[in-house]
C-alpha cells in the first residue's frame, strides 16, 4: 500500500496481518493470511489511496446499519430528522461512526482497539461512544463493535459490520436463515418472504457471483460460512448471542452482491433494513444515558474441499 493521508496501523499475529484506518473512518484496510507463497487477502484490501470507505476492506456500522427513510424517525412521539450521508444515496446509510476519525490503542501483543465518541455529528440525535476491538488468534479474528448511549433521552440503536469478500468463479455464502425481506427498485425492504428467489437461499449455499443481491436476512443463526473452493480455504463467521432486555435478540444479515466487481458483501447486523420504519422496529436496541450492547463475530480461517 502507497503513502497516504492515512496511515495504516499494522498488527501481526498467528500467521495474519490487519490493518486498521483509524483516521479514515475507523476501517480496516487488509485482513491478510500469511503463507509460504505469500499473502492471501481475507477480505479485499484497500488501494491506499482512495478515501471512499466502500473501497476498505471492512467497516463498522454505528450507531445503526443500513438505510433510515422517511428524513429520519420517530421515538417516543418525538421526530428526529437526519440528513443523506453519501453521494447518490437518498437516505442515511450505515450510521456515521463510519464518517468520523477514531483514536488507535493496543492493549495488547495480538489486539488493536480504535474508540470514537459522537456527539450529534452532522445534526444526527445520537451522542455515543464506541470501541471496536480486534484480536488476532489462531486460526482467526476476534471482532467486537461495542457502543454506549451518552444523550440524556433514550435512543434505538443498531450495530453491523462491513467486510467485502473478494470473489472467484466458485466463492459461496452458506448460512442457516429463514427468510429474507424483498425490495424493489428502491433497496428498502418492502414484503418478507420465506420463499427465496433462485439463487438467494443461503441454507443452500448461495453463489458469490450473480444478479443483484442488497437484501436483508432473518432467522439468520449466527454461523456463516465464505468458502473459496479453488483455494481449498473457507472462513467461518460465528455471531454469539447478545443479551437484551426480555431475553435473546434474533440475528439478522445482509448480503450485498453486485452483477460486476471483484468482491461481494457478508454482513452481520443487528437489525433489517430501515427497521426504523418496520413494525415493531425488529432488532433495534433501545438505550438510555449509560447503557450499551455489542455485536461479537468470531472469524475463522479453515480448509475447504477442492472443487471436484
Amino acid at each position: 500500500m502507497t503513502d497516504s493521508a492515512h496511515p495504516v496501523a499494522w498488527l501481526r499475529h498467528a500467521g495474519q496481518r490487519l490493518g486498521l484506518l483509524p483516521s479514515l473512518g475507523g476501517s480496516v484496510a487488509a485482513w491478510q493470511l500469511e503463507r509460504p507463497q505469500g499473502q492471501l487477502d481475507l477480505w479485499r484490501p484497500w488501494d491506499g489511496k482512495t478515501e471512499d470507505l466502500y473501497q476498505t476492506a471492512s467497516f463498522a456500522m454505528v450507531p445503526w446499519s443500513n438505510r433510515i427513510s422517511g428524513g429520519g424517525f420517530t421515538h417516543e412521539g418525538q421526530f428526529h430528522p437526519m440528513r443523506p450521508n453519501r453521494a447518490g444515496e437518498p437516505y442515511p446509510i450505515h450510521g456515521d461512526g463510519w464518517l468520523q476519525a477514531w483514536q488507535l490503542s493496543q492493549p495488547a501483543a495480538d489486539t488493536l482497539v480504535m474508540a470514537l465518541v459522537s456527539h450529534g455529528f452532522d445534526g444526527n440525535p445520537y451522542d455515543y461512544e464506541a470501541m471496536q476491538t480486534f484480536r488476532l488468534v489462531d486460526g482467526g479474528l476476534d471482532q467486537q463493535l461495542r457502543v454506549r448511549h451518552l444523550g440524556a433521552t433514550p435512543l434505538p440503536y443498531g450495530l453491523g459490520v462491513h467486510p467485502w469478500f473478494p470473489r472467484t468463479a466458485q466463492t459461496r455464502i452458506t448460512a442457516p436463515v429463514q427468510g429474507l425481506w424483498l425490495c424493489g427498485d428502491d433497496p428498502l425492504p418492502l414484503a418478507h418472504t420465506t420463499d427465496f428467489p433462485s439463487g438467494w437461499d443461503l441454507n443452500k449455499g448461495a453463489p458469490a457471483n450473480g444478479p443483484l443481491i442488497d437484501n436483508g436476512y432473518t432467522g439468520w443463526g449466527g454461523k456463516a460460512c465464505i468458502t473459496w473452493p479453488e483455494l481449498g480455504l473457507q472462513v467461518t463467521a460465528g455471531m454469539p448471542d447478545f443479551e437484551r432486555e426480555g431475553g435473546t435478540a434474533q440475528h439478522f444479515c445482509l448480503v450485498y452482491r453486485p452483477p460486476q466487481g471483484p468482491a461481494f458483501c457478508f454482513e452481520p447486523i443487528t437489525q433489517p433494513i430501515d427497521a426504523f420504519h418496520l413494525p415493531g422496529q425488529p432488532g433495534l436496541r433501545v438505550l438510555g444515558r449509560g447503557e450499551a450492547f455489542s455485536l461479537t463475530i468470531q472469524w475463522r480461517i479453515e480448509p475447504a474441499a477442492a472443487p471436484a
